[in-house]
């Protein structure tokens, strides 16, 4: 960079959404708003829920609500501000709007992988040394097992963010997305390290990312293993449901962001990648809250029940 002078970019513009037909956009807002609201308000009944029923009170169920509070604050982190640039025509987003916008998307976003890979860890316990689950999963272990993944994700989103930010933007100030996508972003650094920290910043995120995966699958080879050996299909029935919900939201995590992040480069549009960046930002964590809904009978049942305590007074 030496002989180069460039001026520090104060502000980026965020394309979006704004390549559309303007009459579409109306309707891309109501979706995406309604499943933005029906995000919160189903994270919320969750938690609400969880509080609430005493029998709930357990290691797994601490968990889930810690996973509805890192959901609500990822979305909070992104789509609000992708919803007001859908009806509004100025795009701008300050250098430290921006920095502050991929560190809690990143934040969020890690620790809710964290949690994912703590969540099998406690399927695991539970399944194949349930002699030992109070011990291993109490609940001073469970609050200090939340708290390393909320601090493992604040690292996470503090060093991807300084590596990014520590570059000099130039050139064009557009970013290429609804929100400060870094991939988006460092396609507007100068200079030789580009190369390099894109590189950089891939190696930690596929390192965490796969990381938690490997430890997820690794829980559910003993898991299942362990199910196995149980002699009634009755009883592997029972215990392999308890499963279900915790797997399914794995499977849908990692399989929308593999089909983002590591789909073959071609020539796709810029409007057909922004709408698969949505699969992920807003339709996952849209789709936690009804599965772990409609697959946990225990959960389901509770939400049921404080449903019907609220609407009784009020029907008498």
């Amino acid at each position: 960079m030496a002989g180069q002078n460039y001026s520090m970019m104060t502000e980026f513009i965020l394309v979006g959404f704004s390549n559309f037909p303007r009459h579409l956009l109306p309707t891309f807002f109501l979706l995406y708003l309604l499943m933005y609201l029906f995000t919160l308000l189903g994270n919320l009944l969750i938690m609400a829920t969880v509080w609430s029923e005493r029998s709930l009170h357990t290691p797994m169920y601490l968990f889930l609500c810690a996973l509805s509070t890192s959901e609500i604050l990822f979305t909070v982190a992104i789509t609000p501000r992708m919803l007001v640039d859908m009806l509004s025509t100025h795009h701008t987003i300050t250098w430290a709007a921006c920095a502050s916008q991929m560190f809690f998307s990143f934040t969020f976003g890690f620790t809710h992988s964290f949690l994912l890979m703590i969540m099998g860890y406690d399927r695991y316990v539970a399944i194949c040394h349930p002699l030992r689950y109070n011990v291993l999963m109490s609940n001073r272990g469970c609050a200090r097992l939340v708290s390393w993944t909320w601090a493992g994700g604040s690292i996470m989103g503090m060093m991807v963010t300084l590596i990014v930010f520590h570059l000099t933007f130039c050139g064009s100030n557009m970013i290429r997305h609804f929100f400060c996508h870094v991939f988006s972003l460092l396609k507007l650094a100068c200079g030789n390290e580009n190369s390099s920290v894109t590189l950089a910043v891939m190696l930690v995120c596929v390192s965490a990312l796969m990381g938690c995966l490997f430890l997820i699958v690794l829980s559910y080879v003993f898991i299942m293993a362990a199910i196995l050996r149980i002699p009634s299909a009755e009883g592997r029935h029972k215990t392999f449901s308890t499963c279900v919900s915790h797997l399914t939201v794995v499977i849908v995590h990692y399989g929308f962001a593999s089909i983002i992040y590591l789909k073959p480069k071609g020539p796709h549009s810029m409007d057909s990648n922004t709408l698969m960046a949505t699969t992920y930002t807003v339709f996952t964590p849209f789709l936690s809250p009804i599965i772990f809904s409609l697959r946990n009978k225990e959960l389901k049942n509770a939400i049921k029940k404080s449903i019907q305590r609220k609407l009784i007074p009020l029907s008498s």
